[in-house]
Order: structure tokens, then C-alpha cells, then sequence
């Protein structure tokens, strides 16, 4: 029988470090794998993190943007201008804004079709000023207090057509404001 020939030294140490360097680049290829794993669930998370943050920044500038709007009220009341009628026969609605900052572009309407008749200034004490403008009133400055007028319609009309003010925050946003007090955002070519 012949003998095997296994070789000579130097071949044996070549293919045992061979064989360990092998090892080694595979341990280091498995290693650097798990690194990138780790990596790629902490990139994940951080930019789950970064989502939640920019989705509260938005809400919280939102809430600023639209902190105004909800500062604004309206109190509407039905009034007699005829003597002894039995109905009344106007809307007296009251606008305020309490804010530090003007509105813009303010309407009041009545239904779908009638805008109010005049507005006027109201003081602190709730007086409204001789002096009547038109609408839509173009500025009401921080602080102030509008009273806006419909014109004289029957009693069953009047109650059909509740007011409904719409405005323009300093943010730029067109809003509505109805007599329940419910705002939403509306489209810049919604006029009264």
C-alpha cells in the first residue's frame, strides 16, 4: 500500500493560518452584521422619535395659530326695533376680540343670504358708538368689540337665518364662528 503524503511543514502552518484567517474574517463578517442590525433598530427608533417630535411641533404651532381664532366670541341676540311688535325683528350680534391681535375681514351673516345691515363699536361698557360702517368691517383692532346689525325681517325669517361670523386671524387663517360657538377653517373665497 502507499503511504499518504500529507505534505511539509510550511504547508501546514500556510493552511492553518489560512484557515484562521478564514475564521477570523468570518467572525468579523458575522460581527459587523449584527452591528448593522443594531445600527438600522436605533436609526428606526430614531426616526420614530424624530416623527412623534415634528408631529407635537406641528400640533403645537397649529395650537398657536389657531389660539386667536378661539379667543374670538359672538353673542347674538334677537331685538325689537317696532314698537309694540310681537315679534322681534333684527339680530344684534356682538363680536370680540380679546386677542392682542387685530382680525381682519369681518362678516356677519345671516343664513346663507342676508349679510348684516351696519356695524358699529361698542365701548367697555358695552355701548355701541353713534358712528355705523359698512361691511365687512376691515380691521377690529386688539381689545375691541363690534356689534354688527341685520336688517328688520318677521320673526319666523329671523329665527331661520342664525348669524355666523367669518373672519381672518393674524396667522392668515379664514374662520367661521357660529352662534354655538363652534370654528372651523374655512376657504379664502367664502365671503359673506
Amino acid at each position: 500500500m502507499s503511504s499518504v503524503d500529507w505534505g511539509d511543514a510550511p504547508t501546514w502552518i500556510a493552511a492553518i493560518f489560512a484557515g484562521g484567517a478564514a475564521l477570523f474574517a468570518g467572525m468579523t463578517i458575522r460581527s459587523q452584521r449584527q452591528q448593522i442590525d443594531e445600527q438600522r433598530a436605533f436609526i428606526g427608533e430614531q426616526s420614530a422619535n424624530l416623527l412623534l417630535e415634528r408631529e407635537l411641533l406641528r400640533a403645537q404651532a397649529d395650537d398657536r395659530k389657531r389660539a386667536q381664532a378661539r379667543s374670538i366670541t359672538m353673542s347674538a341676540s334677537m331685538a325689537f326695533t317696532i314698537d309694540d311688535a310681537d315679534f322681534p325683528d333684527v339680530w344684534q350680534v356682538t363680536v370680540s376680540n380679546p386677542t392682542e391681535e387685530p382680525m381682519t375681514d369681518v362678516w356677519v351673516r345671516f343664513g346663507d343670504t342676508y349679510t348684516a345691515l351696519s356695524a358699529r363699536t361698542v365701548t367697555a361698557r358695552g355701548v355701541p358708538r353713534n358712528s355705523t360702517r359698512g361691511v365687512p368691517v376691515d380691521v377690529i383692532g386688539p381689545n375691541r368689540r363690534f356689534r354688527f346689525d341685520s336688517s328688520s325681517r318677521p320673526g319666523a325669517a329671523l329665527e331661520n337665518d342664525p348669524p355666523v361670523l367669518l373672519f381672518r386671524d393674524t396667522a392668515g387663517t379664514r374662520s367661521r364662528l357660529d352662534q354655538r360657538g363652534v370654528i372651523q377653517e374655512i376657504d379664502d373665497d367664502v365671503t359673506g
